[in-house]
């Protein structure tokens, strides 16, 4: 999942994106509500983790500004603000879950699992492209009805091939959706994920569209068959 997490305190800061890293999460952290806002304009998150407490903007604002639009974006408030009144005060103003501070990095791994789980149940339970499902929800991925084992990379970027349909999906967009901002990104770390994904799954499996990006293959041509080449006639990478 790639997350957002706005925290403008350093050392909490760092220690949060250490631990969301290490159970495979994608971070962009930003230290002011003016930052956030405009972090929300540019890419898409799985979730927002959001302190109360932020400088220019505070978190009250900018999570008002974010249940004005039209994004269903699941938000866990961050406050050293424990009482009743101003957990209610949070959750009325559209929170989804709320951490009062200091909080156990563990929890938050699983809390951010679980709004995220309830924001997608309301969405489809899997996704489906001819012999190949996928449930997000679980992590599981099916190829002609039997798991296949992936890696957090390759499970986000197949997600992210899947959700796009039929359309293709460009490199920065995968690059975007796989590793925060400040992760370092081998010049060809997309092109490495997409090899194992056509590996373990079918050659066929993902289509590269030489200039653009990538895009999957038509469903009905999924037999693991030799290396498909693009429109222009490139051959598949990897």
């Amino acid at each position: 999942m790639r997350l957002l997490f706005a925290e403008d305190d350093v050392l909490l800061g760092r220690a949060t994106c250490v631990a969301l890293l290490k159970v495979g999460h994608a971070v962009d952290w930003v230290t002011s509500g003016h930052q956030l806002l405009a972090a929300l304009e540019r890419e898409i998150y799985d979730c927002l983790l959001l302190d109360l407490g932020l400088p220019g903007l505070s978190g009250e604002d900018c999570l008002r500004a974010i249940r004005s639009g039209q994004r269903r974006l699941p938000v866990i408030v961050l406050t050293a603000r424990g009482q009743k009144d101003d957990r209610i005060a949070v959750l009325d103003l559209g929170a989804d879950d709320y951490m009062v501070k200091p909080y156990d990095l563990e929890e938050m791994a699983a809390r951010v699992r679980a709004v995220v789980r309830r924001n997608r149940e309301s969405q489809s339970p899997e996704l489906a492209h001819g012999p190949l499902v996928l449930r997000p929800l679980t992590r599981v991925v099916l190829w002609r009805g039997q798991p296949v084992t992936l890696t957090g990379k390759e499970f986000m970027l197949l997600e992210a091939l899947m959700r796009a349909t039929d359309r293709s999906v460009t490199r920065e967009h995968l690059e975007a959706a796989l590793y925060g901002w400040g992760e370092e990104i081998g010049s060809n770390a997309v092109e490495v994920h997409v090899h194992h994904l056509r590996r373990k799954l079918s050659r066929r499996l993902i289509v590269t569209i030489r200039g653009v990006g990538y895009r999957l293959g038509a469903p009905d041509q999924l037999d693991g068959g030799t290396p498909v080449h693009d429109e222009a006639g490139a051959r598949d990478a990897g």
